[in-house]
């Protein structure tokens, strides 16, 4: 007897919706955070080297910081549903690896 298993791995980033995430940064983070910059604070965009230097270069990081903010960064919890802020998440996490292009 030949029992064959298909394990699919997929990707963190590509599991959730960045669809999704796409058009709520684009309503919500865009205004600060066009093409994963910082108008505000250069050094803290969006950037995977920047991400990674602030250990922020995980979903779980990600979401966290949209969730509950962080100094001039607003919190997001009151305004987006727990998918929406893991939606933008994979969104920026995704873009962050392809360096925003």
């Amino acid at each position: 007897m030949l029992i064959l298993l298909n394990l699919n791995f997929i990707s963190p980033a590509l599991a959730d919706d960045t669809v999704n995430g796409t058009q709520i940064f684009s309503v919500h983070c865009a205004g600060c955070h066009i093409n994963g910059s910082n108008i505000i604070r250069r050094g803290k965009n969006l950037k995977m080297k920047a991400l990674k230097k602030n250990n922020m270069d995980s979903i779980e990081a990600i979401a966290s910081i949209i969730t509950n903010g962080k100094n001039n960064m607003s919190a997001y919890k009151d305004r987006l549903t727990q998918q929406q802020i893991q939606d933008v998440a994979a969104y920026v996490l995704e873009q962050a690896e392809k360096n925003w292009r």
